[in-house]
């Protein structure tokens, strides 16, 4: 090859090295369209569900009361014999805010109850986030260094969960609860979990 056509290569060479990540990209970002261009988060697949929830303990938000007592942490054995709805949460998340009233009316659902996973928070924000919106959760648990967030698989706040009474995960909502979705999909499943059999075990 010339010195001419080798300096006429180069500039092709690296045009191609230019162009070859955008392709890549794009084709990522057309996966990602067309497996979740619906807008429907939940299609998101979760290894977890049917799954007994992770055993994985977590301590109360400090200061946060509940008729002048400590509201509870989370405790793997409060999830036996009730439906739970599992909200992961933070003060710092803008669509948390959005979604807290949707909470507020859950939580006048006595088939149910709300447990909250605070998701690397600080503790004064995330009582304050409560103080603001009134806490819809029977029970707190602070996840500070996300290691439980891991454990239940969460992608990113927020991210709701719905336990059955026999401890296991039946549905996983990824993103906001919305007036949408809480219509089209999650009361659905809450229902479908609360008419769900439990299983009694015999010792």
């Amino acid at each position: 090859m010339t010195e001419q056509e080798t300096s006429e290569a180069s500039p092709q060479r690296r045009s191609r090295l230019v162009v070859l990540p955008l392709i890549v990209f794009f084709a990522l970002a057309a996966l990602f369209w067309f497996r979740l261009g619906d807008g429907d988060p939940s299609r998101i697949p979760s290894a977890l569900i049917g799954h007994p929830v992770p055993q994985t303990s977590l301590p109360p938000l400090q200061g946060l009361l509940s008729s002048g007592a400590q509201v509870p942490g989370l405790d793997p054995e409060n999830f036996k014999g009730k439906v739970s709805i599992v909200n992961v949460w933070a003060s710092w998340c803008v669509p948390c805010h959005d979604e807290a009233p949707l909470l507020a009316e859950l939580a006048k659902d006595s088939r149910l109850q709300l447990i909250g996973i605070n998701y690397k928070d600080a503790s004064d924000s995330a009582r304050r986030f409560l103080s603001r919106y009134g806490n819809p959760f029977a029970s707190v648990g602070v996840d500070g260094d996300g290691r439980a967030a891991i454990e239940w698989g969460v992608y990113g706040v927020p991210e709701t969960f719905i336990v059955d009474r026999n401890a296991k995960i039946a549905y996983k909502l990824v993103g906001p609860i919305t007036p949408e979705n809480i219509g089209s999909a999650l009361m659905a499943e809450i229902d479908k979990a609360v008419n769900a059999p439990s299983i009694s075990r015999k010792f």
